[in-house]
C-alpha cells in the first residue's frame, strides 16, 4: 500500500507576523522530521488579535507580500507543502480578505482560497470588515497521492462547500479554521470535520487556533471519520498517513457519491 503523510499544525497567531512565521517553521520542522509532505496551519496565521478592527485592514498583505514570501521560504526549507491563513488586501477600502494559500516547495502557489461564509454568528460580525469570497472553482492540487482542496473555518457549517470540492475531485480536504471557543464549540468542531469526512468520503485534516480564543482540537480524519490523529489544546503539529488504496476501499464499500440523488448550485 502507497502512503503519505499529512500535519495539522495548532498554535496562537499573534499580531507580529515575524513572531508567527517563527513559531510555524518551528512546528513545520517537527511535522517534517516525523515524515509529513503537507502542513497546514490555521487560519489567519499571518496576523490575530482576539477583536476585528482596523488594525487588521492595516495588517494585510498581498499575495505577494512579506508573509507568503515566508511561507515559500519555509517550504523550500522544509521541502514541504505549505497551507495557511492570512490577512488580505481586499478589493474594497477599510477591509480585508480572509485567504488560505498553499505553497509549494519550488515557490508555485498551488491554490488560493478565500472564506465563502463570514462569520456573522454566535454574536460575531466578521463582515464588517471582511470581503467574502466570490463563488469561483475549486484551485485543487496534488499532495500525498491525492487531489486536495480548501475551505476555511464557519464554511464547515455549510455541507455544500465540502461536497462542492468533491465534486471538483477533492479527496483530502483541508480546513484552517479559527473556531471561535464557547459553549458546545468543541462539540459542533469535531462533530462538523467528522460529518464533513463521513458523508463525503473524503480525509479531513483541520487545524484551529489554540485557547483561550480557539478550541484547539485540531484533527485528522480519514473517509469513514475515523480518528487518524488530534491535539487537544497545546502547540504542537502532528502527522498522520493517508493512502489512496484505503480511499478507494472505503468508496467501493460504501459507494455514496455515486447514490445521491441532489447536485449543488450556488444561490
Amino acid at each position: 500500500m502507497s502512503t503519505a503523510s499529512v500535519a495539522v499544525a495548532q498554535f496562537g497567531p499573534v499580531a507580529d507576523r515575524d513572531a508567527n512565521l517563527a513559531a510555524m517553521r518551528s512546528l513545520a520542522l517537527h511535522a517534517v522530521e516525523r515524515g509529513a509532505g503537507l502542513v497546514v496551519f490555521p487560519e489567519y496565521s499571518s496576523y490575530f488579535t482576539p477583536k476585528l478592527g482596523p488594525d487588521w485592514v492595516a495588517a494585510a498583505e498581498p499575495l505577494d507580500g512579506p508573509f507568503v514570501e515566508g511561507l515559500r521560504d519555509l517550504a523550500s526549507e522544509t521541502g514541504a507543502i505549505i497551507v495557511a491563513g492570512l490577512v488580505e488586501t481586499a478589493t474594497v477600502p477599510d477591509k480585508f480578505r480572509n485567504t488560505i494559500v498553499a505553497v509549494a516547495p519550488d515557490g508555485t502557489m498551488l491554490s488560493v482560497s478565500r472564506k465563502l461564509h463570514l462569520y456573522d454568528a454566535f454574536g460575531a460580525k466578521e463582515s464588517e470588515w471582511a470581503e467574502p469570497g466570490a463563488i469561483e472553482p475549486p484551485q485543487l492540487f496534488d499532495a500525498a497521492g491525492l487531489r486536495v482542496g480548501i475551505q476555511t473555518c464557519y464554511d464547515l457549517r455549510f455541507p455544500e462547500v465540502t461536497r462542492r470540492l468533491v465534486d471538483a475531485g477533492a479527496e483530502l480536504v483541508l480546513v484552517p479554521s479559527e473556531w471561535v471557543a464557547g459553549p458546545g464549540k468543541v462539540h459542533a468542531w469535531t462533530t462538523l470535520v467528522t460529518a464533513r469526512a463521513i458523508e463525503n468520503t473524503v480525509y479531513l485534516a483541520a487545524a484551529d487556533h489554540i485557547p483561550p480564543v480557539g478550541v484547539g482540537h485540531s484533527m485528522i480524519v480519514d473517509a469513514r471519520g475515523e480518528l487518524l490523529a488530534s491535539i487537544e489544546t497545546a502547540t504542537d503539529a502532528v502527522v498522520a498517513p493517508v493512502s489512496r488504496e484505503h480511499l478507494d476501499e472505503v468508496r467501493r464499500i460504501n459507494p455514496a457519491l455515486q447514490l445521491r440523488r441532489f447536485g449543488v448550485v450556488p444561490l
